[in-house]
């Protein structure tokens, strides 16, 4: 429970329905150390949860998981932007940091299932797992939830995915809990309104060092302080005057950055890395969505059974950025999904 509406009311709905629920809070991230306030992970977010535990009447625990937090998703972050990627931190947070772990903490206190406030629907088929859209396109989760384990998602419990965020609200506050009006968190919960490269820069990164801004063919059209600032597809902040321009690709080796125009910025393709599958079946056509809010693009899937894959987009796409994460659908449900690490022209 990160004290936000929706775990509470996923935590409301599941004591209605008649099951013995107890609240779970991860403590992720030091926001006195760190000299922030914000909305997730801080301190007056971990007392909203247990006040809602309080109203509800039911235990509620907060575990410390700063050390695997930093490690899994803001290190990986930092290193995933000094080497040219652009990063998937709330899918490496839901595949290393919540939902593994969430099951170890579940055994330890005598609970049979793990609910999330997500908004996806899930339900087990055979082998895979059945993970679908929410029923809330506007809201829909089930981008952030491809990579968690598989034996993690088999046993997980959605109750939100079938709801839309005035249902949610609705429910909170019927059930008479004082987070039901909370606003939304709406950057990522390390961050609070940083700026990339400030936080880049205080963390340490490698890449925090000025470099050349320049053309497919080598012509020099501006500086940099860092090439941990940008990520393909990005056309503010270049720098770089005259005609508009758009990060192309990122060569961390020599702190470079590659721009081109409008065009040059369209893959028509991509490579995925720790390419899985979720469903049984093993279909050529998907759509394939690669960045949280994409709509999707229909593509051609090549699979030869290991863990790389390729992706044909049936329209080139731009901002197709190598360390985001490739999330595969056939209709709502999601299929499989990978790491794009290199771009197909």
């Amino acid at each position: 429970m990160s004290g936000g509406v929706d775990s509470s009311a996923a935590a409301a709905m599941l004591q209605r329905e008649g099951w013995e629920v107890i609240g779970v809070t991860l403590h992720l991230w030091d926001y006195v150390r760190e000299g922030h306030q914000g909305r997730c992970c801080a301190p007056e977010d971990q007392y909203d949860a247990a006040r809602v535990c309080e109203t509800l009447g039911i235990a509620h625990y907060t575990f410390d998981r700063r050390s695997l937090f930093r490690e899994k998703v803001v290190d990986r972050f930092v290193e995933d932007y000094a080497a040219g990627r652009t990063p998937s931190p709330c899918v490496r947070c839901n595949e290393s940091v919540k939902l593994g772990p969430l099951w170890e903490i579940a055994s330890r206190l005598g609970a049979e299932a793990v609910a999330t406030g997500h908004y996806a629907r899930l339900a087990t088929d055979g082998e895979g797992v059945d993970l679908r859209a929410g029923a809330d396109a506007s809201k829909d989760q089930s981008y952030f939830l491809w990579a968690a384990p598989i034996e993690a998602l088999r046993r997980l419990h959605l109750p939100l995915g079938g709801m839309s965020k005035p249902e949610v609200r609705a429910l909170a506050a019927e059930a008479g809990l004082a987070n039901a009006d909370k606003p939304d968190s709406v950057d990522l919960c390390f961050l609070e309104g940083e700026a990339y490269p400030a936080f880049m820069s205080r963390h340490g990164a490698s890449s925090a060092r000025p470099g050349t801004i320049e053309t497919v063919g080598g012509e020099v059209v501006g500086q940099h302080d860092g090439v941990h600032a940008f990520t393909p597809g990005q056309r503010k902040g270049l720098g770089a005057g005259g005609k508009p321009r758009y990060v192309l690709k990122i060569v961390p080796e020599r702190s470079a950055v590659i721009v081109g125009d409008d065009a040059e910025t369209r893959g028509g393709g991509a490579t995925l890395e720790g390419f899985r599958w979720l469903c049984e079946a093993r279909p050529g056509r998907v759509r394939a969505r690669i960045r949280y809010r994409h709509q999707g693009v229909d593509a051609a899937l090549e699979h030869d059974g290991g863990a790389t894959a390729r992706l044909r987009f049936e329209a080139p796409q731009r901002g197709v950025a190598p360390g985001q994460a490739a999330v595969l659908y056939v209709g709502d449900r999601v299929v499989g999904g990978g790491w794009i690490s290199e771009v197909a022209s």
